[in-house]
């Protein structure tokens, strides 16, 4: 027999099964389910930890020559979305574009990157959760308060499975449910940023803002590349396409409206902070509580406590719903058991791929510690990010997929020059991760060659 691991799908297909989803997503919902994700504790920490070691006050600078670059491939990303508004983001994309294998290879890839995340965020959710409730006299019994490690008597993160079951049963009431509180969390996660922003204007001392540039322009980019990290995430909005109001136009809002928010928030702390304290001296691991704390403005730093836990609770969510909608458009294709891509009859959402999701989320959350896999994540982003980039010039090509919507601007150069600064971003990554990386997509070749390929969709095409 031979292989056809090119094989491609059709738009009409994607297009015909997903109109099963109900259309509720407006722009605002957009982008509200983006700063979810993007913004999270990495707002509080790293602002003072760049500024002190590569950029000083320039840092601000640093945050917004990376928010530029993330646009670049924000704009493929909402050009792919208003041209194929199905569900299943740069998997769906691949698979009509580059084939079933390199589509497959990009979902395998967000499955690190989402699932990997939201374990990650919920493990820094228990420590933050059991802070927060100490004061109040509560301590949780050793033995379910953190990761498996027997030897310090701790078996599992009892709070890590209850937020990420929480979040799951939000999430299976629908979309439509689940969103209102998403935006009323981000509103809050917010409204908190913003009242350290306008406190701290009042105790910032221009003195602190000599040098700007202690590191010279090169301190700056060297920076960018650093924060480059923060801002990712915003792609987990066009995994919603299939379930958006006017998608043509409102993608584009929703993807390029996530980053314009979240480098205003983040230039607004990193300027206020470095305002406050000498860039040397925020190189510690809460470098905004501690600014609060020099100003005697504690009374913040507790109100800062409860937006991070806010703050990686929308997070959480919206990565949640990313994996589910991943599953499920892996299963429509076959390339995973098809009872996943099954949509209940009451809320349109795909329930059990929904269920294996928060399944094995919460079983890693619990039982292991993944601070040092995290940069697999950022593996598993600029990988697709990549392929979503020259994918526009294979995009363009195709005379059976028109777009009446949103097109990247500066064709063909803005999306080779996203690409190429994807590509010099993974170089960045340690050489651990490289390996890590490669068993991932090793084991998903071997899934797809021994199971998907047999039962791809396109198999009697």
């Amino acid at each position: 027999m031979k292989l056809n691991l090119f094989r491609k799908q059709s738009v009409k297909t994607y297009l015909g099964e997903d109109i099963k989803f109900s259309k509720t997503l407006t722009a605002f919902d957009l982008i509200a389910m983006g700063v979810g994700a993007v913004i999270g504790t990495g707002i509080f920490i790293l602002p003072g930890t760049v500024a002190a070691t590569t950029a000083g006050p320039g840092v601000s600078l640093s945050f917004l020559i990376a928010a530029l670059i993330c646009a670049l491939a924000g704009m493929c990303y909402a050009e792919f979305a208003s041209s194929i508004p199905v569900a299943g983001s740069a998997y769906s994309y691949g698979n009509i574009i580059y084939g079933e294998s390199i589509g497959w290879l990009m979902g395998w890839a967000l499955i690190l990157e989402y699932m990997l995340a939201v374990a990650t965020v919920a493990a820094g959710w228990s420590s933050y959760f059991t802070s927060f409730i100490k004061p109040f006299g509560i301590v949780l019994p050793k033995a379910v308060s953190g990761p498996f490690d027997p030897a310090h008597g701790v078996y599992v993160d009892i709070v890590a499975i209850a937020v990420i079951l929480l979040i799951s049963l939000l999430l299976a009431q629908g979309m439509k449910s689940s969103i209102k509180i998403n935006n009323l969390a981000v509103i809050i996660k917010i409204a908190i940023i913003l009242i350290f922003i306008f406190v701290g204007l009042h105790f910032i001392k221009p003195v602190n803002y000599h040098p700007f540039m202690p590191y010279h322009a090169s301190g700056v980019i060297k920076g960018a590349t650093t924060v480059f990290f923060a801002f990712l995430g915003f792609d987990v909005v066009s995994a919603s396409a299939a379930e958006v109001k006017n998608p043509q136009k409102n993608m584009q809002f929703g993807i390029i409206g996530t980053l314009a928010v979240a480098v205003v928030l983040y230039m607004g702390v990193s300027i206020v902070l470095t305002g406050m304290v000498n860039y040397k001296d925020l190189n510690i691991s809460n470098p905004v509580a501690f600014a609060l704390e020099y100003v005697h403005q504690g009374w913040i730093a507790e109100l800062l406590s409860l937006g991070a836990m806010v703050g990686m609770a929308t997070m959480m969510l919206t990565m949640i719903y990313s994996s589910s909608r991943l599953i499920y458009a892996m299963a429509r294709d076959g390339l995973l058991p098809h009872i996943f891509s099954k949509l209940d009859k009451k809320h349109n959402s795909p329930q059990l791929s929904l269920l294996a999701v928060t399944i094995i989320i919460a079983l890693g959350a619990a039982f292991f510690s993944v601070d040092q896999l995290t940069n697999l994540v950022s593996f598993g982003t600029l990988f697709a990010f990549t392929l979503v980039s020259f994918g526009i010039l294979k995009l363009r090509k195709r005379k059976d997929i028109p777009n009446d919507g949103f097109k990247v601007p500066g064709y063909p150069i803005v999306p080779i020059i996203s690409g190429l600064f994807c590509i010099f971003m993974m170089c960045q990554l340690n050489k651990d991760v490289y390996i890590m990386a490669g068993i991932w997509l090793l084991l998903g070749i071997i899934i797809y060659l021994v199971y998907g390929y047999k039962h791809s969709q396109l198999k009697n095409k």
